[in-house]
């Protein structure tokens, strides 16, 4: 999951592949590639989540490591994605508590101006401090990290500009991360027209803003403009938000989204675009056929993202990318591609891999553990949680209701709204608990909407994780009064012993 950002604009795997390595390295003297130096036991390209993961833990492991990283180490998800964006979001909390504030509890207290030099500061003040402890971790762990652009030269082999050619004892990880997708006929500027990863950086805020993509990035990025008092339209082309969740958790996202005033539209086709010296004016078809003109201050293109293999000079080491441009491998067990000895982590892999950090992290641990020989579980997709950091926000694991029953499963499921205990009615916001297990079996997923639910997420996690029955969970007791209480009031019923829920 490599930055998109880079200091050195001839330092780039996406778009400008490097030119014959001998040219990099004329005029001065480079070590054979079986020098010490250049002899390691492992060699990982891209520092993102899951290249620095790696990286570290086979380092750990007493192997030798060598970190090619064209940018910063972190990725788009410490500089461009996860992190700066999340940080963002609790602004947005912030400004919305204030609305909550005043009009439900009856404190007066207003927004008076949002100093956005000063937010952006504080973002990036959190971004760097992560970044350098990043650093840290790596140089602390005997991690070379080298800042360069590398690209495969064989099965054992990778040339980095500017340092030369090295060679793997063990074997090359490839973790080049992603670039977001564009729309045919869209040219992204940075300020009128603006993907995922320049979204943040882009100058100020804007009063109207149409996100093209309804799934988690996109979602998103609706909330934090709404929050901060734009005018948001939200374009879905599938026939529901985040669609690769439960239908429940759609309906229930859709519905907190509207209730906050941003026009969702659903089933809906972009058609084109043009740039206005002061936005932008596009043309969408509606689900139920209308062709319907858009004017905004910003067009945000969330739309998915794009594995980045080029110039990794994949063919040198006998591998190719599949159909989608995912770098498939040959053994999930090991995530070890069909050249042995070369594996793949993060955004390069295809489903079941879910290009989200935190199974980047796991598969960088697989990845470091079987180059050290060292026994080690594969990653198990399925109990991977999946969190979208909305107002409401939604929080998955497991299996999707339509999944479970698609797959032939005997299903019974449990509904239990938030507000049916005091704390959800606290909050005021909705929400919903949704549990589908098998029938007289384990739970097979728990699917969640509304305030912090990203933080409750957890247990449910393990409860999947670890094929736990509904009556296993029934007989822990929750904290009263809590919003996790309707997770365990949704299971109590489940095990036949319902208490509130009847």
């Amino acid at each position: 999951m490599t930055d998109n950002l880079t200091d050195n604009p001839t330092a780039s795997l996406s778009g400008n592949p490097i030119a014959d390595p001998n040219a990099s390295t004329r005029g001065r003297t480079t070590a054979p590639a079986t020098s010490d130096d250049r002899l390691v036991d492992v060699i990982v390209i891209g520092g993102g989540t899951g290249g620095y993961a790696t990286a570290l833990r086979a380092a750990a492991l007493g192997l030798t490591v060598v970190l090619a990283e064209r940018d910063k180490v972190g990725g788009t998800c410490l500089h461009r994605g996860c992190i700066p964006s999340k940080a963002m979001l609790h602004a947005a909390e912030l400004v919305d508590g204030i609305a909550e504030a005043r009009e439900r509890w009856g404190v007066k207290a207003s927004v008076d101006s949002i100093d956005w030099q000063a937010l952006v500061a504080t973002r990036d003040d959190i971004v760097s401090r992560n970044h350098k402890g990043v650093e840290g971790h790596l140089a602390h762990a005997g991690v070379r990290v080298l800042r360069g652009s590398a690209q495969l030269t064989g099965p054992r082999g990778v040339f980095i500009e500017g340092y030369g050619n090295f060679s793997a004892r063990r074997g090359i990880v490839l973790a080049t991360g992603s670039r977001p997708r564009m729309l045919p006929g869209l040219q992204a500027d940075g300020r009128h027209v603006v993907t995922s990863d320049d979204a943040l950086f882009a100058p100020g805020l804007p009063g109207s803003v149409l996100v093209l993509g309804g799934g988690a990035i996109g979602v998103e990025y609706a909330s934090f403009h709404r929050s901060m008092g734009a005018e948001v339209t939200l374009v879905e082309a599938a026939d529901r938000l985040v669609p690769l969740e439960d239908a429940d958790v759609s309906r229930h996202l859709t519905r907190g989204l509207k209730k906050r005033g941003i026009d969702v539209q659903t089933g809906a086709r972009f058609l084109d675009a043009s740039v206005l010296p002061d936005g932008v004016r596009a043309s969408v078809r509606t689900a139920r056929g209308e062709i319907r003109p858009i004017e905004a201050e910003r067009l945000l293109v969330a739309v998915g993202r794009a594995p980045v293999t080029d110039g990794l000079g994949l063919a040198a080491a006998g591998l190719a990318v599949d159909e989608r441009g995912f770098v498939a491998p040959a053994d999930w067990s090991r995530l070890e591609t069909a050249v042995p000895g070369i594996h793949v982590v993060g955004d390069l892999l295809p489903p079941p891999s879910l290009g989200l950090a935190h199974a980047s992290f796991a598969e960088g641990l697989l990845v470091a553990e079987t180059l050290a020989q060292v026994a080690s579980p594969p990653v198990d997709y399925t109990a991977v949680p999946r969190v979208t950091y909305s107002s409401p926000q939604t929080a998955s694991v497991g299996l999707t209701e339509a999944e479970a029953r698609n797959r032939g499963d005997d299903v019974v499921v449990n509904t239990m709204p938030l507000t049916a205990v005091a704390k959800g009615m606290v909050h005021g916001q909705g929400g919903v608990v949704k549990v589908v297990a098998a029938r007289d079996g384990q739970v097979l997923g728990v699917h969640l909407v509304g305030p912090n639910v990203s933080e409750m997420i957890a247990e449910s996690q393990l409860i999947v994780g670890w094929d736990a029955e509904p009556s296993d969970v029934a007989r822990h007791i929750h904290a009263h009064p809590t919003l996790s209480e309707a997770v365990g009031e949704t299971f109590l019923t489940l095990a036949g012993r319902g208490l509130h829920q009847q």
